[in-house]
């Protein structure tokens, strides 16, 4: 199979896959006025339920010269005077996040513009291109305007990016993870002509987006021991062997990747979700249950926050590691069908209900509620057992709560039962993403 065979038909955008390096350690590193390629620090998460804390982040030299890894726990850290140990701020990173999308849309239309993660933003410079050429230059190219953007955010902001450039979305991403990350210009520039020599050789699946150990393993199964084997076998065999997921592969291995950013596909949201990792073991189920109230009214909040109602309640309980290995099951999974709502009440009693009859006396570590069958608010329908004024008024207080929630924080107002029997809802009232989201540096 020729290379033209495959890729001479594929259209062609300007696509910059854009990483932000090492992000959090960066965002710190520049709030303490150092160089974030020459700092030698960790952003380290303090939350009681990491048993001693675990490496969010580490700076490139922290890396480097320490060994330190993310997802490193704490008694594991190198101890060195020169290590900076910061908490996480996750306000502050999404704020710094959006600085560097702002500067982006400089270059691109909103549509053209497409948030990957908290630290990595894909760009579409082809319907901007001519315009960018107009601004900088006729002999504008794309690895020239990716520094241009590098030192543009380096000079507004103190972060270094890392660029991947590619003909595709995929490619791009490719470009970044294989080459740009590991280059000294921190960008790395592929095109449909320079995947024979720059993709096919790799036999480590591992360095290869989408290709997790599974598959891996899988591949090596059938003689693909390489991502040039993947890209000369016949994609009907792969499909015939991977399903649906063959055909993606082989179009990996090609760089093929038709999507546009423009065109951005939303999915619909089938559930809504919460969970926690508790503080430490709980073994009450007053205690458990008190925890499992809060977080059904969180998620009974947010329905309302999207004007749905729900029609199944799922709950999660999972045991501490003693109780896992002592009743052979790491925790039980059940829902409940209920008539749709929003409000809390209905909400939390399935919960107890399912809670009742699974629970059998476990330590409890991880709890999760979930609610689905979402629908439009207004489509639910009063229950003929319960007085239709008191359920109104029902709704109009959590409404009343939510607002104020919204004005003056969530801890502004509150049930009792969370200032005692093991209630979180004080404790994680201050995180984002389950970290600590201090604004204030220090915090």
């Amino acid at each position: 199979m020729f290379f033209n065979d495959v890729t001479k038909n594929e259209n062609r955008r300007k696509i910059m896959l854009i990483d932000s390096k090492s992000f959090y350690a960066s965002v710190e590193s520049v709030d303490l006025g150092l160089n974030p390629l020459r700092a030698i620090l960790v952003v380290m998460s303090q939350q009681e339920n990491t048993n001693g804390g675990l490496v969010l982040a580490a700076s490139p030299r922290a890396k480097k010269e320490l060994g330190i890894k993310n997802v490193m726990r704490q008694r594991d850290v190198p101890a060195d005077p020169r290590l900076i140990i910061v908490n996480p701020r996750m306000n502050r990173y999404i704020e710094m996040n959006k600085k560097v999308n702002d500067i982006f849309r400089q270059y691109v239309a909103e549509e053209d513009l497409q948030f990957y993660s908290i630290d990595e933003s894909i760009l579409d410079l082809t319907p901007s291109w001519e315009y960018l050429k107009f601004k900088y230059g006729k002999d504008l190219t794309m690895l020239k305007l990716a520094r241009i953007i590098q030192l543009h955010v380096k000079r507004e902001l103190g972060l270094y990016l890392t660029v991947g450039i590619g003909d595709t979305v995929v490619m791009a991403k490719l470009a970044l993870d294989i080459e740009a990350k590991h280059a000294k210009s921190l960008i790395g520039e592929w095109h449909f002509e320079n995947i024979p020599t720059k993709l096919w050789n790799i036999t480590d699946f591992d360095e290869v987006w989408s290709i997790g150990r599974q598959t891996a393993k899988k591949l090596n199964r059938y003689g693909l021991n390489s991502v040039g084997d993947i890209a000369r076998s016949n994609p009907y065999y792969l499909q015939s062997k991977f399903g649906i997921r063959g055909i993606e592969l082989f179009a990996l291995a090609w760089g093929v990747d038709r999507s546009v950013v423009a065109k951005k596909y939303h999915v619909k949201e089938s559930n809504i979700s919460n969970s926690q990792v508790l503080p430490r073991d709980y073994y009450h189920p007053v205690e458990i249950k008190n925890v499992i109230r809060e977080i059904g009214e969180q998620v009974a909040s947010r329905l309302r926050a999207k004007h749905k109602v729900a029609g199944v309640v799922s709950l999660y309980v999972g045991y501490s590691y003693a109780s896992a290995q002592n009743s052979h099951s790491q925790g039980f999974s059940c829902q409940l069908a209920i008539d749709a709502t929003n409000n809390s009440k209905p909400i939390v009693i399935a919960l107890y209900q399912l809670f009742e009859q699974h629970y059998e006396g476990q330590v409890v570590r991880n709890l999760g509620v979930s609610v689905g069958k979402l629908a439009q608010e207004g489509q639910e329908q009063l229950d003929l057992f319960y007085n239709p004024q008191k359920q109104i008024r029902d709704d109009r207080l959590e409404q009343t709560i939510d607002q104020i929630r919204a004005n003056f924080g969530v801890t502004s107002i509150m049930k009792s039962s969370s200032l005692g029997n093991g209630g979180t809802m004080i404790q994680r009232a201050g995180l984002v993403g389950g970290h600590n989201g201090g604004n204030a540096y220090g915090q």
